[in-house]
């Protein structure tokens, strides 16, 4: 079981593929593989923040911090934008936290003026979602690729190229439009 939360707390999705296949080797329910992803995600929560307020405090100071986080507010909102809002609600930042990573959605969470409890809320239920489609497609590619490692291999490749693949096509599409 610890073997799993570790692997959850690898900080980016590779984790997530290796932990549910260990998992099922250990034969831990599913619910329980759930309540470790989320777990991690607590911990990450506790982990993150303090960085997270420093970052903001320092650049209230500091006018090369000033400007990266003023850099990364506008990204946060042309991140939000392309979920189909212009405001940062609940919605546009769950999938912020699904289409990045929960950092990034407690950081866009934080700069729409959400607290540690309902940022946090915010970003773990986008990762979660994540956590629910990465989970349950390995699981359903291990029924046609048998090597576990290959099955890995093949969804973290698929999270690096699939977000780069639809980046290309919308920028093409965009491009036709015009």
């Amino acid at each position: 079981m610890v073997a799993v939360l570790m692997l959850f707390l690898i900080p980016f999705g590779g984790g997530i593929p290796a932990g549910v296949l260990l998992a099922r080797t250990n034969e831990l329910p599913w619910p329980l593989t759930a309540a470790l992803y989320l777990v991690s995600d607590v911990i990450l929560a506790f982990a993150f923040e303090p960085v997270l307020r420093l970052v903001v405090k320092l650049g209230r100071n500091r006018p090369r911090l000033a400007h990266a986080t003023a850099t990364m507010k506008e990204s946060m909102d042309r991140t939000a934008a392309l979920y189909g809002s212009k405001g940062a609600g609940p919605f546009t930042l769950i999938m912020v936290a699904f289409g990045v990573d929960p950092m990034t959605g407690r950081a866009a969470a934080l700069a729409a003026g959400h607290g540690f409890v309902a940022g946090w809320a915010i970003a773990i239920s986008g990762d979660m979602i994540y956590y629910a489609v990465v989970a349950f497609t390995t699981l359903q590619l291990t029924e046609y690729v048998e090597n576990p490692r290959i099955a890995v291999f093949l969804m973290m490749s698929t999270m690096l190229l699939v977000p780069l693949l639809v980046r290309g096509l919308r920028a093409r599409w965009s491009k036709r439009r015009k």
